[in-house]
């Protein structure tokens, strides 16, 4: 997700969290409602919201650690099947207290369960991921939809909007149905677009000779329409666009790895902590004599070649003889330009 290292950037990852968790808390309410609706009836829009956001909890929680560790553990041990597994029964057990004849321990722990499986379910569709199977470290990221999706919250909203005003379970029900239908029925959509937007990507590196280790290809903010490619050569990274709408051959930038600067900060704890974040996906630069570490995974805010800015940078300082990451701080601007260029570029080339 969209994360920073510093105490100003964590700041902002609050900011994003509200946002992300408005979608949370709508998917939370309409799985409430279809596991618990007839038993709990509106109480399930109470219920929801707040087994929705507990995941997204760790970002509290980073908000008390060493900045970096606090990026780290995101989306980690709170988005688990393990973690699900020990506190539902848990939140299940208080439910059947707080609702004492209306619904038994057995129903409510699965309310809980399926309500914080859906949250993770969800996120596993971003580009961040989630470590479901922790304390396994790889993260499962499909990388179709980015974090905030109007077009996905909108319908779940609506139909719940409209299920609040039906006086029986079986009408909430069905308009319920219908916002998750129309919302996982685009999530279907946003899938078929990225392979059609990885084909484009491949079929670019194959007519432009280029040959390549990896490749990732995820969504720009917001949309669907316009999506970006990282592609890992031995030497170098290469990042590229392509809309839906684009009449012109994919081009792509080149920025060297600068392997011999990746050296000098091998073994630092904070710089192996965000090689671990990245999966790998940075480059080292150095200015003025400190070290930036760019994670490459969330693309540029600014074009201009000669003074690249990237969306997700941390700059290391001396310390108490070592040397910390802190997240470059962001402006208002940095965001506003970001998403001029996103909207221009989206109608194609």
């Amino acid at each position: 997700m969209l994360l920073f290292s510093s105490r100003n950037t964590l700041n902002l990852q609050f900011k994003r969290y509200f946002m992300d968790s408005f979608t949370q808390i709508v998917l939370g309410i309409a799985t409430a409602e279809l596991c618990a609706g007839e038993k709990l009836q509106r109480k399930t829009f109470l219920y929801g919201a707040i087994l929705g956001t507990i995941p997204d909890l760790d970002i509290v929680v980073g908000h008390f650690l060493k900045p970096v560790d606090g990026v780290a553990i995101h989306r980690g041990l709170s988005h688990s099947l393990l973690f699900f597994a020990l506190l539902s029964p848990i939140l299940g057990w208080i439910i059947t207290k707080l609702e004492r004849g209306k619904i038994d321990f057995k129903s409510s722990s699965l309310l809980v369960f399926w309500c914080l499986l859906t949250h993770v379910l969800l996120d596993i569709f971003t580009s961040w991921g989630t470590q479901i199977f922790w304390p396994l470290h790889d993260r499962i990221a499909l990388k179709t939809i980015f974090v905030i999706d109007p077009l996905y919250t909108l319908p779940l909203l609506i139909s719940l909007l409209i299920a609040w005003r039906k006086p029986t379970f079986s009408l909430r029900k069905k308009y319920v149905l219908r916002g998750i239908y129309i919302s996982s029925g685009y999530l279907a959509l946003t899938s078929g677009l990225k392979l059609h937007a990885l084909h484009q990507f491949e079929t670019a590196l194959k007519s432009q000779n280029i040959t390549y280790n990896d490749l990732i290809v995820k969504p720009t903010a917001f949309n669907c329409i316009l999506w970006n490619a990282n592609v890992a050569t031995k030497d170098a990274y290469l990042l590229g666009d392509y809309s839906i709408f684009d009449s012109q051959p994919i081009t792509f930038n080149s920025y060297k790895k600068n392997n011999e600067l990746t050296k000098e900060l091998a073994g630092n704890p904070d710089f192996e902590t965000l090689k671990t974040v990245s999966e790998g996906w940075f480059i080292i630069t150095k200015k003025d004599n400190l070290y930036y570490f760019n994670d490459l995974r969330f693309g540029l805010l600014n074009t201009d070649s000669n003074q690249s800015q990237f969306a997700f940078s941390y700059v290391f300082r001396e310390k108490n003889g070592t040397l910390k990451a802190d997240g470059v701080p962001k402006q208002k601007r940095d965001g506003k330009a970001l998403m001029i260029g996103i909207l221009n570029r989206i109608r194609g080339n």
